[in-house]
């Protein structure tokens, strides 16, 4: 079994920065971790992901160039660092880990999911 946590989220206004944490407990077989976010109304989609055997990235094109994702294996920790902050990016944001993701945007690939940090951006 595995365990998220996140932490790190606010408010901020548009242009700003905050970095999410996403602390797991540590599972051998789990090689995936994301981040995944859902702003009311809409679906949980996906942000950035990390492959972790082979330090492998992916963005969603709304956050590429804006967002970056990092672990730190020695902390059992995932990061978000967001810089340029848009009231568009205004969610829940979740943080998810799976085995292995074949494909690193889909929902249903990812098994363990956190309870999420609000992340709110005025303009």
């Amino acid at each position: 079994q595995v365990q998220l946590v996140e932490s790190g989220g606010g408010s901020v206004q548009a242009g700003g920065s905050l970095r999410l944490s996403c602390v797991f407990t540590r599972y051998k077989y789990t090689n995936n971790y994301a981040w995944f976010r859902q702003a009311p109304g809409k679906e949980r989609e996906a942000v950035a992901a990390i492959y972790i055997s082979v330090s492998m990235t992916y963005y969603s094109d709304s956050v590429k160039g804006r967002f970056s994702i990092s672990q730190d294996n020695a902390k059992n920790t995932v990061y978000l660092q967001m810089s340029s902050l848009k009231p568009e990016d205004t969610a829940m944001y979740y943080c998810a880990a799976a085995p292995y993701a074949r494909r690193w945007s889909a929902l249903e690939e990812y098994i363990y999911w956190g309870q999420g940090t609000q992340v709110t951006v005025s303009s």
